[in-house]
């Protein structure tokens, strides 16, 4: 008989830590003292917890047939309609593998990994650059213009256009993302439980989230249905159009998945995942930038010597610059910016290091554990971007390094996000030098717990590079 996996009660579970939100660092303290595979619950719901990159990648990889489903009515985030389950929150089967092809195959027919797509991106990175010189020398947050760049990709890619900065339903839009986004911790439990929703203050918070989920949803239903008015199947746009050709295809075929709400929803799922962890992960970059300057500096040498001062950055420049790639590496492992992947459930009855666990058993994957994991970082909480470049100074690309997750549900936008990334870094750090403001006070790098672990609210100062 194979072993009882170690239960740690609801009063104690991550949802219970003293942080608000879902706190990874609650499973880094139960994995040291009770080892990498264990057994949590919030309220009836069993949940397996995961850490460590041998034990992830021993279920996500080696048994991905066992862990690569979604559990029942719990990621609510990424079904705005609460039905319709689009890729993100389908179950492991046909459907999602039919549905995941198609995207993929659309999004690379759009210039993923190809220099189409990398102009779209220096367009953003460029306003980006345009909008920090606007400040001329004075102190300023970031967050909001990153959110606008790496949002506008997305639009681009999607809807077939950009929004200015200022403009009006683009400002609505981002709002709703970011209510999405900060969806606290007694929203999802109101929607588990919800005879929680007749407390007054408790209705009143889930309702407002609910309202900025179907404004999404609506904004994206009208931007479909100027598609269809418009709809030319020898001239395919965008991610819209490619879904309404296929829909069209299918025509008749009452087996078919390709429909209407399906498709906002993928939409609504392509904005949520494309928009939040890229920009956090980029304003993490800076964040390391001006807290470490003495890096900066060596990455702005890298970017000359490749570059020179005019010449803009390409895919094809990341080979030549190790220092750069090894920094967000680095970056990428230490913010940790989605310190627990979208919950996985098992597929079928199956077992891992010696425990039975049964078909429909919520999998939570912890990746933080495995980016600060002491026996694989050495100092796993310091910035060191050398970790990556050998003696050679050659850049060394590590496995364990998972910010995306791995196995069949890897992240669907990981190609554009590590492009997005590289070619908006490299663009700001050529023209700019980033410094804190004078006197301000050391911002914390230990940032804010929650779904994305986001940075604290900083304020820098950009010197143009002339």
């Amino acid at each position: 008989m194979a072993p009882r996996l170690l239960e740690i009660p609801y009063e104690q579970h991550p949802y219970q830590c003293p942080k608000q939100g879902t706190d990874p660092l609650c499973y880094k303290k139960w994995s040291e003292k009770y080892g990498n595979v264990f057994t949590v619950y919030l309220g009836p719901r069993r949940t397996i917890v995961l850490t460590s990159y041998a034990v992830i990648h021993e279920a996500l990889v080696k048994k991905a047939e066992d862990y690569s489903s979604r559990p029942p009515g719990h990621t609510f985030l990424f079904s705005p309609d609460g039905n319709t389950l689009g890729i993100v929150n389908e179950p492991y089967g046909p459907k999602w593998k039919e549905h995941r092809k198609f995207a993929v195959m659309s999004l690379r027919d759009f210039g993923l990994g190809k220099r189409s797509m990398e102009g779209k991106i220096l367009e953003e990175a460029r306003a980006l650059g345009e909008e920090i010189r606007k400040k001329d020398g004075r102190a300023f947050s970031i967050s909001q213009m990153m959110q606008n760049a790496i949002s506008n990709v997305i639009c681009s890619i999607v809807f077939g256009c950009r929004y200015e900065y200022d403009d009006i339903i683009f400002k609505d839009l981002l709002k709703s993302i970011n209510r999405v986004f900060s969806t606290k911790v007694v929203e999802f439990l109101a929607h588990a439980l919800p005879p929680l929703r007749a407390i007054p203050s408790v209705r009143k918070s889930y309702q407002d989230l609910m309202q900025h989920q179907a404004k999404l949803l609506d904004h994206i239903k009208e931007r479909i249905r100027e598609h269809e008015k418009t709809f030319n199947p020898n001239d395919i746009r965008d991610f819209i159009d490619a879904f309404l050709l296929e829909s069209k295809k299918r025509q008749g075929d009452e087996t078919s998945t390709f429909t209407e709400q399906e498709h906002a929803t993928i939409v609504y799922q392509l904005f949520l995942a494309g928009t939040d962890t890229t920009s956090t992960t980029l304003r993490w970059a800076l964040l390391y930038m001006i807290l470490h300057p003495d890096i900066q500096g060596k990455v702005q040498q890298e970017i000359d010597s490749v570059l020179g001062p005019n010449q803009e950055p390409s895919m094809k420049h990341r080979s030549q610059m190790p220092y750069t790639e090894a920094t967000l590496t680095e970056v990428n492992r230490l913010a940790a910016v989605a310190p627990l992947s979208v919950q996985h459930a098992t597929s079928n009855d199956t077992t891992l290091r010696g425990y039975n666990i049964p078909k429909g058993t919520v999998v939570d994957v912890d990746l933080r554990s495995v980016h600060h994991d002491p026996m694989l970082w050495p100092e796993p909480d310091k910035f060191d971007p050398t970790r990556f470049i050998n003696d050679a100074g050659k850049y060394v690309k590590r496995e364990e390094v998972i910010p995306f997750s791995i196995g069949r549900r890897v992240c669907l936008g990981e190609q554009l996000a590590r492009m997005e990334i590289f070619l908006i870094f490299t663009t700001l750090l050529q023209r700019f030098t980033f410094k804190l403001p004078e006197g301000a006070p050391k911002p914390s790098e230990e940032g804010i717990p929650g779904p994305l672990h986001q940075p604290v609210p900083f304020m820098l100062l950009a010197e143009p590079r002339e």
